[in-house]
């Protein structure tokens, strides 16, 4: 009888430094020993004793990339942090020499895969196809060029990421400039010796400001110093990312880097991704222009002189807007989002839907005091576990993501993952949350659970979320709707004073407020993919960043550009998505179908949710997303429901 499965990333990212090097430096071994051992394999090697070791070696390094990234993003100690930017280096190194080994490709092109089952063959599909788009078929020359490129380009990655995540910026201003802020933002901004009250670019302090605060020229002082981080830092950094990445490419033959990045996503080509996006923001136009007209109408009862709408001004008219033509304010609800019970909703809800139990865990060492660990069991089975680590500190990754620990195989490792995020912190204030906070924890949870219940697959090379990068989305877009529906939010969304639920026409008025604004907000995300497919489709050579912001945001959006912010050297997304921030709204397309099935049978049915688990969860990466999709509607995904969505009266 095998030996129960226990998850052990934990001891990998709470090491001393010189620890942390020695387990990166065995990862490195093993796979380097893996490989070598692989290339001297018989032909007549059967074909699961090949793709097993080729497995295992790659598995090691993944998982060990993955926690370097965790400890890189969130460890409150400099020197791990810099141990772990240096392991990322030389395991990407690594495996770009593996892609590279024609010795290691022409091992794996043999294999008779005629007997295997079609997520064996489909892995292998995937994995040949991504050894000849690394460049393992090109000659002796351009092989070394690419490598020396790829091992450049991690460099430079890991640079503009760390220029954004330790650039948080305060402003100083009078206590006056809180005129507007709910009682617990002003309570834990109290001023200083010389009068004066900070607030940072952080989150938790960013956004309540820039919806709230009533005075203009405050909001404009903050929004200004957040749209300034990563300048002048990042400038030339970003040039270099974009540079090196279109060399790259052209040196394998294609015209330019968004070629390259789509050929392997469900859109194919750069072309392809341009017509969507160019038939979203057409979709979303005069929508949009609505939007602008009544927030500009807004902002004309405080000052009849107003000609335009500032980019800080438009969280404030719109907030404004749905307190006054909607009859909702958002403040009203903030005390019915308190983190905790937030965090507990998220929990009981989707242990409801699929079928699972959260267990706390004590005894494991995690990397911050702030972090918590829960195994996630079926019945008396344990599946994965997970780890919250959900307030923000310095030197800390700024925005909210999953992030993988370990990739889960069957039978042989338990899936891990941790949840990076940015909320308010339990302290002497309540942590109270925003609705569109609460919104970002389902999000990021819906990729955990694609994370856990996708770690089960006979290959750590399918596991988890390693479905088309465009479809990856998806499944954290849809959970989405359970922050939306009264019945949901009923369930944990309690004043926190007076543990009253949230009442249902308050939610009511919540989500009609909710439609305003929708025109603004696809085209907003229109312009951010726009900007990430052209800085990566266009000859780099002369091309200025920060001039093709200016360019893109008059075509998409009314908020005149600025001169002296920078928006694009925060923007980490044209580090990791590169091209590819259409992903987004593309997936948005999909999660909308997927939802129709819940609309229909029930938010909280198990029935759907267990059914969704098993076609489109627990697969991974086992087949292509359209294919799981089309398991799970009966039918391939089409875009009824989105339209129906982007055209829902406000």
């Amino acid at each position: 009888m095998s030996e129960p499965l226990v998850p052990d990333a934990a001891r990998h990212v709470t090491c001393p430094p010189e620890e942390f090097r020695r387990a990166s430096e065995e990862a490195l071994a093993k796979a380097r020993d893996g490989i070598a051992r692989l290339k001297t394999l018989p032909a007549s090697t059967p074909p699961k004793e090949v793709l097993e070791l080729f497995d295992e070696s790659s598995a090691a390094l993944d998982d060990a990339a993955a926690r370097a990234s965790v400890v890189r993003h969130t460890h409150p100690e400099a020197a791990l942090r810099e141990a772990a930017e240096a392991s990322e280096q030389a395991i990407e190194n690594l495996a770009n020499d593996i892609r590279m080994d024609r010795g290691v490709y022409d091992v794996l092109a043999r294999v008779d895969l005629s007997q295997q089952d079609a997520a064996t063959r489909k892995w292998m599909e995937k994995v040949l196809r991504d050894f000849r788009r690394a460049g393992v078929d090109r000659d002796d020359a351009t092989r070394a060029k690419v490598k020396a490129l790829q091992e450049e380009l991690v460099r430079i990655g890991q640079e503009f990421s760390r220029n954004i995540s330790q650039d948080t910026r305060k402003v100083s201003l009078p206590p006056s400039a809180l005129d507007g802020l709910p009682e617990d933002y002003v309570r834990a901004h109290a001023p200083g010796e010389d009068g004066q009250v900070r607030i940072s670019t952080d989150y938790p302090d960013l956004v309540p400001f820039l919806t709230y605060a009533r005075d203009g020229k405050a909001r404009e002082e903050l929004w200004r110093a957040n749209r300034q981080r990563g300048y002048p830092a990042n400038v030339n950094v970003l040039q270099s990312l974009v540079q090196k990445r279109h060399e790259l490419a052209t040196l394998l033959g294609y015209p330019h880097w968004a070629a390259y990045a789509t050929e392997d996503k469900m859109v194919r080509t750069a072309d392809a991704a341009g017509t969507f996006i160019r038939k979203i923001a057409d979709a979303s136009e005069e929508r949009m222009k609505r939007d602008y007209a009544v927030l500009l109408e807004r902002k004309r009862k405080d000052d009849p002189n107003a000609d335009k709408v500032n980019p800080w001004d438009s969280g404030y008219l719109d907030d404004r807007v749905k307190a006054e033509q909607y009859a909702f304010d958002s403040q009203t609800v903030r005390p019915y989002f308190e983190y905790t019970r937030v965090k507990q909703g998220v929990l009981d809800l989707t242990a409801r839907l699929f079928g699972v139990t959260y267990r706390p865990v004590k005894d494991v060492p995690v990397w911050h005091p702030d972090v918590e660990a829960y195994d996630v069991y079926e019945g008396t089975t344990l599946k994965g576990r997970f780890f919250l680590d959900m307030h923000p500190r310095a030197d800390k990754y700024k925005h909210a993501a999953q992030f993988t620990l370990t990739s889960g195989k069957s039978g042989r490792r338990l899936p891990e993952g941790a949840l990076i995020c940015n909320f308010p912190k339990p302290g002497t204030e309540p942590a109270l949350m925003q609705h569109g906070d609460v919104e970002t924890f389902f999000h990021e949870f819906g990729h955990l659970l694609h994370h856990i219940f996708g770690g089960h697959t006979k290959w750590a090379g399918l596991s988890g979320v390693r479905t088309e990068w465009d479809f990856v989305e998806a499944p954290s877009q849809m959970l989405e709707e359970w922050a939306r529906d009264v019945t949901c939010l009923q369930t944990f969304a309690k004043h926190y004073q007076t543990g009253e639920a949230l009442p249902a026409e308050l939610v009511e008025r919540m989500l009609a407020a909710d439609e305003f604004g929708k025109g603004l907000f696809v085209r907003q995300q229109m312009f951010y993919a726009a900007l990430s497919l052209e800085l990566y489709r266009r000859d780099p050579t002369n091309l200025d960043a920060t001039a093709l912001v200016r360019e893109l945001q008059g075509q998409y959006i009314p908020f005149p550009y600025l001169e002296g912010t920078y928006f694009h050297l925060t923007f980490g997304h044209l580090d990791g998505y590169s091209s590819n921030y259409y992903t987004y709204m593309w997936s948005l397309v999909i999660a909308k179908d997927l939802f129709t099935v819940f609309q229909t049978k029930g938010l909280l049915n198990p029935e759907p949710a267990q059914a969704y688990r098993r076609a489109v969860l627990e697969p991974g990466g086992s087949d292509d997303a359209a294919r799981l999709v089309n398991h799970f509607l009966g039918r391939d995904y089409d875009f009824r429901a989105y339209e129906a969505w982007l055209n829902k009266a406000a």
